[in-house]
């Protein structure tokens, strides 16, 4: 009698390095579009000195590129729950390239709102965690699931661990036009990235419960599971605490007097130590209540917001919080893709972590917009900072208490299994 299959994956006739390959793919994908992303408030500086537009124009293109992100993304989730993976992420990437080059070649406001908003705000929707996630959800088992997924997010890390420190040193020596080029680079080396993650869609997925739903149906219920609204709600927060640091931390920074390069390690110290949050915050959402961990994190970073704002700013202070941010980042996507995946199973996976997205990324254009329309109007960050603070302590407090019970659906099918 041939021994039981126990292995991570969720298909045995797949090989183990037919399985990693996959992940490998989604994972360097996530990575390099999440670090460009995450490093574009670098140039929020140099590019308004240049072409002579305000910090609250460069922020409202950042706004509108994480609004669009979150609009588009329920959209995204529901063709790739339909269509698949790759097709969506090779044209993620295309959007990405396009978006970088007319930003390159910006003179104006618009065009900055055009490339590095609308163009990279869609491509967002088609590279980043929703479709990551359900490469993983493919090929992990069920039990395994919140740390593929913290895996997979730690991958966003290390690519501003990368992109941050490389953008700041070509802006610094080059320019921030050359700056542009090299990550048009980078975005070229998503696309076979994406070809190797998408081979998820010949694996037979884990529809436990499915039926014949639609995603209608799955919208609907969705809609009626007062826990995922819960969850969705204080999601917003998430964005808006995030956001709100990578676009306006270095120009706090150089209105506080320091190097600007200082700007760059701290993005890069958040993705070192993001690696290291994701992967710890995946393993005990296997664990433990993920709905715990959650708010938790809410709570901290509201707390670790505080500290740093209140405390005298230096280089050290600056790195210390960016490492105790970098814990707590993205270890929310593992958390939110497992309580999803938990309470309704992968069907519609994409669609409703994509709807809670949608909510993400409304706090990510009020903090991304929001702090630059303070910082014109009032000439500091104080008030923006205050207001991060105080919903992340209310948005951790609710998510402490959501229901995150399954649905009758899945239940039943469970038992059944």
């Amino acid at each position: 009698m041939s021994k039981p299959y126990d292995g991570p994956f969720h298909d045995p006739s797949l090989s183990r390095a037919q399985s990693l390959s996959i992940l490998s793919g989604a994972a360097i994908m996530l990575s390099l579009a999440m670090g460009m992303r995450q490093s574009l408030g670098l140039f929020m500086l140099p590019v308004t000195r240049d072409i002579g537009i305000s910090a609250a124009d460069f922020a409202f293109a950042l706004a509108i590129q994480n609004i669009l992100w979150g609009l588009t993304q329920p959209f995204a989730g529901a063709l790739v729950d339909r269509y698949g993976t790759r097709w969506m992420a090779l044209a993620g990437g295309v959007l990405y390239g396009l978006g970088i080059l007319v930003t390159a070649m910006a003179t104006n406001a618009l065009a900055v709102m055009v490339g590095s908003g609308l163009l990279i705000g869609v491509a967002l929707s088609c590279t980043t965690s929703g479709v990551a996630a359900k490469m993983a959800a493919r090929v992990v088992r069920a039990e395994r699931r919140s740390l593929a997924f913290g895996l997979i997010s730690a991958a966003g890390s290390v690519g501003t661990f990368i992109a941050a420190p490389l953008a700041q040193t070509v802006i610094a020596s080059d320019g921030w036009r050359i700056g542009m080029l090299v990550f048009l680079a980078l975005v070229a080396a998503m696309l076979p990235a994406a070809l190797m993650g998408g081979r998820a869609d010949r694996v037979p997925g884990t529809m436990a419960g499915a039926g014949d739903q639609t995603l209608l149906g799955a919208l609907d219920e969705a809609r009626r599971h007062n826990g995922y609204v819960v969850m969705a709600a204080a999601f917003f927060v998430c964005g808006l605490q995030l956001v709100f640091l990578t676009t306006h931390l270095p120009t706090y920074l150089a209105i506080c007097g320091v190097d600007p390069m200082v700007g760059a390690q701290a993005l890069a110290v958040i993705g070192a130590f993001n690696v290291l949050g994701s992967w710890l915050c995946g393993w005990l959402g296997d664990r433990y209540p993920k709905r715990v961990l959650l708010g938790s994190i809410y709570i901290l970073r509201s707390v670790m917001i505080a500290a740093y704002f209140i405390l005298p700013v230096s280089q050290f202070s600056t790195l210390l919080f960016a490492a105790a941010m970098g814990l707590l980042w993205l270890g929310v996507v593992p958390l939110v893709n497992g309580l999803v995946a938990q309470i309704f199973g992968i069907r519609f996976l994409a669609t409703l972590t994509g709807v809670a997205f949608m909510s993400h990324q409304v706090g990510s254009f009020l903090g991304a917009w929001g702090g630059g329309l303070i910082y014109d109007l009032l000439g500091s960050y104080d008030l923006a900072w205050q207001l991060a603070v105080l919903v992340g302590l209310l948005a951790g407090a609710v998510q402490l208490f959501m229901n995150d019970r399954p649905t009758a659906r899945i239940a039943t099918a469970s038992a059944a299994a």
